[in-house]
């Protein structure tokens, strides 16, 4: 009976070490060492090959048993067996105060500070209550990313930092190097299966991690079956296809959200903008009345000031021509009192020489009107010179209120438009809704007139949606 690994193409094979069998029906050939390989490079190949097959072989088997699987199923154990292989490969030792540390824990807990949403994972992985050694918690981290079907996203996350993973692997791991992308990219596979795993109750800190190749090496008896797995393959390829459809479609649809959030707080932006305008202009307005009404005040008190002015100045007018005349009449008085009675002279002349006292105290007072009314006239030309530069501060108030107007108008034209912004969003998302729909429907009658129409070709299709898929 010969053997073959299930899965496996031509040029794989010719890299496999030495427990790859091949068995002839007369003896067992001798198998081919790669000596003059770079031995990690070897194992980083191997390692891949071997992830490829688990990978394969957990899919193939669940789309037969039913594509819920529990933590007893063997291919399952196998590929967390494989994965832990993966991860340990490359992994530099650390020392602690009592012996040396090599665990995967530190690389895995370092996807939290990478994916934020990996944050609620870790703090359920520290949170059970059986777990006591670092890899007892890689192990449950494991499985908690295949239940949630984002180890994919977590361990990519985790690859593009290669800065960050030197100082937990070495340069030729397999984290660092190509492979490690490739079974990441592998993994995307394992998101069509449903794990339901009781991580709390089981034992993960004693296990041991043996790989089972028998598990991986079929009978040409059973190769006939391979044909129903491509068929639900194919399927399956295709409901992958369409979940990535979907996927991209629910991101489109989640970025027209945020468009929309961001165009609504723009909006409320110019609606507090246009309460704050308004506000300005109330304040500008009552500014204007104030000045107006101290204006008029002002205008009033000129007023008053001229009218009270005028008043002095005709009451000093009068008093100087009654005085003037009285000063007329005393001196004919005395002229006829010198020429009628010398006897008086000294008494007239003391008279003369009060009468010429009053007359400099008169014309003294008479400066002193002079001056005040030259102040007077310069107190008139000030009042004028405030009265022009009150005209002019309303004139620019009133060129204020203008331009206030028109930014009114300019702010209500674009409120107006972002509200016909928003009514072409809101009809663009039913739109993708709608069509979102009719691929779902569609995808499900292409699945089904596949299931019901396989033929000879399907083989071909397989192949083709495989490398679309993939």
């Amino acid at each position: 009976m010969t053997f073959q690994i299930w899965g496996w193409r031509r040029e794989d094979a010719s890299q496999v070490l030495a427990w790859a069998p091949h068995a002839e029906r007369g003896g067992a050939m001798p198998c081919k060492t790669l000596a003059t390989k770079d031995p990690s490079a070897v194992e980083r190949a191997n390692l891949l090959n071997m992830a490829k097959l688990s990978i394969k072989g957990l899919i193939e088997s669940a789309l037969s048993f039913g594509r819920t699987l529990d933590s007893d199923y063997p291919p399952l154990q196998q590929f967390f067996v494989v994965m832990e292989h993966c991860l340990k490969h490359g992994l530099k030792v650390r020392k602690s105060f009592l012996s040396y540390n090599k665990t995967i824990w530190g690389p895995l807990e370092l996807v939290e500070k990478l994916y934020p949403e990996a944050e609620e994972i870790g703090a359920s992985v520290r949170d059970l209550p059986g777990l006591k050694t670092p890899l007892g918690r890689a192990r449950a981290w494991l499985r908690l990313a295949l239940m949630q079907k984002k180890m994919a996203d977590y361990l990519r996350c985790l690859i593009i930092q290669r800065d960050l993973l030197s100082e937990f692997y070495e340069y030729h791991a397999l984290m660092m190097e190509e492979e490690g992308a490739v079974i990441v990219g592998l993994l995307v596979g394992l998101n069509v299966i449903d794990a339901n795993l009781c991580v709390k109750g089981e034992d993960l800190d004693s296990q041991v991690g043996v790989i089972d190749f028998s598990m991986y090496l079929k009978n040409e008896e059973d190769i006939g079956n391979k044909e129903r797995n491509v068929q639900i393959a194919a399927i399956l390829d295709q409901k992958n296809y369409v979940e990535e459809l979907n996927r991209q479609l629910n991101s489109t649809v989640s970025s027209l959200h945020s468009r929309v959030d961001s165009l609504e707080k723009s909006n409320t932006k110019l609606i507090e903008e246009l309460a704050i305008a308004k506000n300005n202009i109330i304040k500008l307005q009552e500014e204007n009345h104030q000045l107006r009404s101290e204006n008029k005040m002002i205008l009033m008190k000129t007023q008053q000031h001229l009218e009270v002015t005028k008043v002095d100045v005709e009451t000093e007018l009068q008093t100087y021509k009654h005085s003037r005349q009285g000063l007329d009449e005393m001196y004919n008085d005395a002229r006829r009192q010198l020429r009628d009675e010398s006897q008086l002279r000294q008494d007239v002349e003391n008279e003369l020489s009060v009468q010429v006292s009053m007359k400099h105290e008169i014309e003294l007072a008479m400066k002193l009107l002079e001056k005040d009314i030259h102040e007077k006239q310069d107190t008139l030309i000030g009042l004028r010179q405030q009265l022009e530069e009150v005209k002019a501060i309303n004139i620019e108030m009133y060129r204020k209120l203008q331009g206030c107007e028109d930014g009114l108008k300019e702010k209500n034209e674009i409120i107006a438009r972002l509200e016909e912004k928003t009514n072409k969003i809101t009809v663009a998302m039913r739109q993708l809704e709608q069509s979102d729909n009719d691929l779902l429907t569609q995808t499900r009658t292409i699945a089904m007139s596949l299931v019901k129409c396989a033929t000879s070709d399907t083989q071909d299709q397989y192949k083709l949606v495989k490398d679309i898929s993939f």
